[in-house]
């Protein structure tokens, strides 16, 4: 599938996947998981290497969910799907998050990695970032790019945290975060359920604009 992508395709897919994670992620839970063990154990790099791994194991496992379910649907079940995913998406990115202590209770001797893997991929487990990220590789259908870009997203919301601590979401709104996030789901969602041009026949089977069309032989009139 990677090489029957063009490459604004698979630019799409990773961009939007980008910017649609880094805005979701902004006040999510998993961010909120990032401070506080940024706090507790004042390691930034284990822990910046931890949501990494986290992140790649949760969204691909989601990328794969994703691209599974554009082969079990058609296309036209797939746009009404995706089209009321997007917009049930664009009303949850409005209710605030609330930090899930549990998720972080792990065992310490793990160290300070494993504890970050371990505690991010679960506290990612049905969270926005991860319900998004199969929607946008059955959108796209690009497994590589959509991963890609959700899981550059997510560091780019999560990795300052790390460094910065408490001082970087003060001076973000993250209301207006929320309301720009949503505006971009509910996009999303009406170009979905419009057929805008990410649910062309040719994405949703990309073997049908590979197929070899049959050319009549042309005949030549003979003079008599």
């Amino acid at each position: 599938m990677l090489f029957h992508e063009s490459y604004d395709q698979r630019m799409e897919a990773f961009l939007v996947s980008t910017g649609i994670v880094a805005l979701a992620e902004m006040g999510d839970k998993t961010q909120l998981l990032s401070l506080v063990l940024a706090a507790r154990f004042r390691k930034p790099w284990p822990i910046v290497w931890g949501i990494l791994v986290a992140t790649l194991a949760n969204h691909g496992l989601a990328g794969a969910v994703g691209s599974w379910v554009t082969t079990q649907l058609g296309a036209e079940a797939l746009r009404w799907v995706l089209g009321g995913s997007f917009l049930a998406m664009a009303v949850w990115i409005l209710v605030p998050d609330k930090f899930d202590e549990a998720a972080e209770k792990t065992h310490p001797r793990m160290g300070i990695f494993a504890t970050t893997v371990v505690a991010f991929f679960i506290a990612e487990m049905g969270d926005k970032t991860q319900v998004a990220t199969v929607m946008l590789a059955a959108q796209f259908q690009s497994w590589f790019w959509v991963v890609a870009g959700t899981t550059l997203g997510m560091m780019l919301a999560n990795a300052p945290v790390v460094w910065l601590g408490e001082a970087i979401t003060r001076k973000i709104s993250l209301s207006w975060v929320h309301r720009i996030s949503a505006v971009v789901f509910a996009v999303l969602g009406a170009l979905a359920l419009w057929g805008g041009p990410s649910l062309t026949p040719e994405k949703v089977n990309p073997a049908i604009e590979t197929q070899p069309t049959a050319i009549a032989p042309s005949v030549t009139p003979t003079k008599l």
